[in-house]
């Protein structure tokens, strides 16, 4: 796998933790010349040529609280001016890291698809303990009270409800694959030009000019895009306003795509039934917050992407752009700068 007389040698800077599994997967790859630098063991200044940022680079860093193992692995990235691509594993590329990277010229690809089914998983896990009030029977578990449903109006069936579903990436198409088993009709909300002049009515997508119109059929409103100029404060008091008395969000995306304070007022006035939330605005979340505390309400720490085999999954990828990069064609989920 390593050959140090190669003109063409491929120095790569992993973590100390994803090193084995790396190494594993590459045995195999006698066709291409790189060296794996431990992350643990490297100074700023030193040069390499692709970076991985697996989740444990990142760990429980924030974009605005940033933990010293990560910010090492980031000076790492900033110190190496031969650096030409960084493969992440996350969808989005939001963080500033990504941003000066890519400002700089640096390539970026991320993990789109590949968090997919265990991000799905959460957001239908939300939707379903709110559909079938779960919290309010957790609460009265912590209590020993046997608080049956039947004591209050009952909740509807999720069969015949409908849920606008913000973006149309791997994501959303797999919440509204899993809704429409349940019988909920969902609407996909797009934001590609070429759906302003056709929607394509057999699998209900819609273009973004079109959401004021749907939301007041929407029970639903499920936050599944990426964070962009176009979708930051997007979902603000006058969207939530259009849908109807009792509907409830789902946000697996980016806290910063609804305002929170007006989710906040939305809830608290009784106009929103229920959210889960994995994502926030500003994180971690502050332990003033009244998300926290509604009962109505499902907190989750940004962990709708977290899972053994979405490790995997990310490495594999990993792999296959190396393959790409060394042959020097396109490589997957390229991330524009714009």
């Amino acid at each position: 796998m390593t050959s140090q007389s190669s003109k063409n040698l491929l120095r790569i800077l992993v973590s100390h933790y994803s090193l084995p599994a790396l190494e594993s997967l590459l045995s195999h790859s006698a066709d291409m010349s790189m060296e794996l630098l431990d992350a643990d063991n490297q100074v700023p200044g030193v040069e390499f040529d692709i970076a991985l940022i697996s989740r444990d680079v990142t760990a429980t860093s924030t974009k605005q609280k940033i933990i010293p193992s990560t910010q090492k692995f980031y000076d790492l990235l900033l110190g190496s001016s031969k650096l030409k691509w960084v493969q992440i594993h996350s969808a989005g590329a939001d963080r500033q890291i990504y941003l000066d990277l890519m400002s700089r010229g640096v390539r970026v690809t991320g993990s789109s698809g590949v968090n997919a089914p265990v991000v799905t998983q959460n957001a239908i896990a939300g939707i379903l303990m709110l559909a079938r009030k779960f919290p309010q029977m957790m609460k009265a578990q912590a209590q020993c009270k046997w608080d049956p449903l039947i004591n209050y109006p009952l909740p509807p069936d999720l069969a015949g409800q409908s849920a606008v579903i913000l973006g149309r990436g791997p994501i959303g198409e797999g919440i509204a694959e899993v809704l429409n088993v349940f019988g909920v009709r969902t609407i996909m909300i797009g934001f590609h030009s070429s759906l302003k002049d056709r929607s394509d009515n057999s699998k209900n997508m819609r273009h973004i000019s079109e959401l004021d119109q749907v939301l007041p059929q929407a029970q639903w409103l499920v936050i599944a895009c990426p964070l962009s100029q176009e979708t930051k404060g997007l979902v603000n008091r006058q969207m939530l306003t259009l849908l109807p008395a009792g509907a409830h969000v789902i946000n697996i995306a980016r806290g910063e795509i609804p305002v929170e304070e007006d989710l906040i007022g939305a809830l608290k006035s009784g106009h929103l039934a229920g959210a889960y939330l994995d994502v926030f605005a500003v994180e971690p979340l502050s332990t003033s917050s009244p998300l926290w505390s509604m009962e109505n309400v499902i907190v989750t720490p940004h962990s709708a992407g977290h899972s053994a085999g979405n490790e995997k999954r990310v490495l594999q990828l990993f792999v296959e752009n190396l393959r790409l990069f060394s042959n020097g064609k396109h490589l997957k989920n390229s991330i524009n700068p714009s």
